[in-house]
């Protein structure tokens, strides 16, 4: 019964939804509804403290300075999904983001990226919605997606690709332009 459960409520999360039709629990353990950044370009993006991409916070903290006045919101969603790379509590990777890379951008609560207790954001997320680029297990920290002002995702980039990179900054641009 449980696994019909959670494949029925996939299934209503991954069909027709947007970013907005999502809440979340943020970083202080209170409810945060999503459809708060209707009508702005999202990036979101799993994040870990022990990970080699976690010089990353720094530029996404640039991307997010330089791009807020225009319409762009960057959400960390810390997870320990890969390496155990990210084993702190959420009072502890607040701290650890704002002293080390002084991070202004919104941080959610710790959750599940991959595998079957995935957050239903996250099955949201990796289900693709008809694009086979976008549709996937999240591979590793860092992995970042934009989404439209419509709520709806736009690409995807994997941990590599620094959010400061000119094919990074094309993608936010050409979506803040819409």
């Amino acid at each position: 019964m449980t696994s019909l459960l959670i494949a029925s409520l996939t299934l209503l999360f991954t069909m027709n939804s947007t970013l907005n039709d999502f809440t979340v629990t943020d970083i202080d353990g209170v409810a945060s509804d999503l459809s708060f950044y209707n009508g702005k370009v999202v990036v979101v993006v799993n994040v870990a403290s022990f990970c080699g991409y976690t010089k990353q916070y720094a530029t996404l903290e640039k991307l997010y300075n330089a791009y807020k006045d225009k319409g762009l919101v960057v959400l960390g969603f810390p997870s320990n999904d890969f390496g155990e790379q990210e084993p702190g509590t959420n009072a502890e990777i607040k701290s650890f983001c704002s002293t080390n890379f002084n991070v202004t951008f919104p941080i959610f609560s710790k959750i599940k990226v991959k595998g079957s207790n995935k957050a239903p954001l996250y099955e949201w997320l990796t289900s693709g919605d008809d694009n086979a680029s976008l549709k996937g297990e999240v591979q590793w920290n860092f992995e970042k997606f934009i989404v439209g002002k419509d709520g709806k995702v736009k690409s995807r980039f994997k941990s590599s690709v620094d959010p400061m990179s000119d094919t990074f900054l094309r993608e936010v641009e050409a979506s803040l332009a819409e």
